[in-house]
């Protein structure tokens, strides 16, 4: 389990910039490995601005090929190897990820220093990707678009009186939450031995632009956060949902029937200077609802329920 994970907003516009209003672009670290979610254009200076470096991304996931979320790619990736990087870089997308991406990386002149992974997901599958695993749904957008659960790994608590009490070696202990069970002098030893219970991983979903969906209600079931494409107010219901996007009532709505704890409004409609129009729009329907600004930061705290084994 992660000791630390936080959310950087870079980016919380939508299809268009506007002085103050990045466009989509969503850091989140666990620990050492710092993912970024959508890359558009003006990314990398706004990772200037953070907290965060450049050079520090291990990985690039893309919801879908609108311009506006991923078109930063191209100096992102120029600035890397102009910094001189070395280290593998992955990026991810939905289908057609690998005919945009090698499009990305041929524009202009220059001399790429480090490996560049591109893998198109699937949709509605788990992908274990060491510190956390990364699920997928199929969003409802006018072109391929994928929305992603970032999920950290269940663990076990560890009681140091059932350690004792079955005379189980200390030092072992890493590699017994590591495998599961363990045989030491002919004997098994189960990680349920020392057990008191499990800490639920934490859960952060991106949903990327999409429509309301059903099926996102259970896809982002009891995160801890859920980022949603809020673009415009309920009062636009009708266009923004012919467009492939969700007003902020209905991203309340979803908030609540998945029981979040926290819903950040995300991918803003240039037309708003003021976003409370939106914000009260989601508080009337979800009372745990915030606007995302640029360069926020959110720390993601961990749940210190443990639920028995038995």
């Amino acid at each position: 389990m992660a000791s630390n994970i936080k959310i950087t907003f870079l980016g919380t516009g939508g299809s268009l910039p506007k002085p103050g209003r990045a466009l989509p672009a969503v850091a989140v670290h666990i620990d050492d490995v710092l993912n970024l979610f959508d890359c558009g254009e003006g990314t990398q200076k706004q990772i200037m601005k953070s907290s965060i470096s450049y050079m520090d991304i291990k990985n690039i996931f893309i919801t879908h090929f609108h311009g506006d979320h991923f078109l930063g790619l191209a100096g992102l990736i120029n600035t890397m190897s102009f910094s001189g990087r070395e280290n593998d870089l992955n990026i991810y997308g939905p289908p057609g990820a690998i005919y945009f991406v090698k499009k990305i990386i041929d524009l202009g002149y220059y001399s790429l220093n480090f490996n560049i992974k591109i893998t198109e997901l699937d949709y509605g599958k788990t992908y274990d990707l060491g510190k956390f695993l990364l699920r997928t749904l199929k969003s409802d957008h006018p072109v391929p678009a994928i929305s992603y659960s970032i999920e950290e790994k269940d663990a076990y608590k560890i009681d140091r009186n059932l350690v004792d009490k079955i005379n189980f070696p200390v030092n072992k202990l890493e590699e017994l939450r590591s495998l599961g069970r363990l045989e030491i002098n002919n004997k098994i030893f189960k990680i349920e031995d020392v057990s008191l219970g499990i800490k639920k991983g934490r859960k952060i979903v991106y949903s990327g632009d999409t429509r309301p969906l059903n099926s996102m209600v259970e896809f982002a079931k009891n995160a801890d956060v859920l980022i949603h494409d809020s673009t415009m107010d309920s009062s636009m219901e009708p266009m923004v949902n012919e467009y492939g996007h969700t007003s902020s009532r209905q991203a309340a709505e979803i908030a609540r029937d998945a029981n979040v704890k926290k819903l950040y409004l995300f991918h803003y409609s240039a037309r708003y200077n003021d976003l409370k129009i939106l914000l009260n729009d989601a508080l009337s329907v979800f009372p745990r609802t915030y606007l995302s600004t640029e360069l926020m930061d959110v720390d993601v705290p961990k749940d210190t329920e443990v639920i028995p084994l038995h």
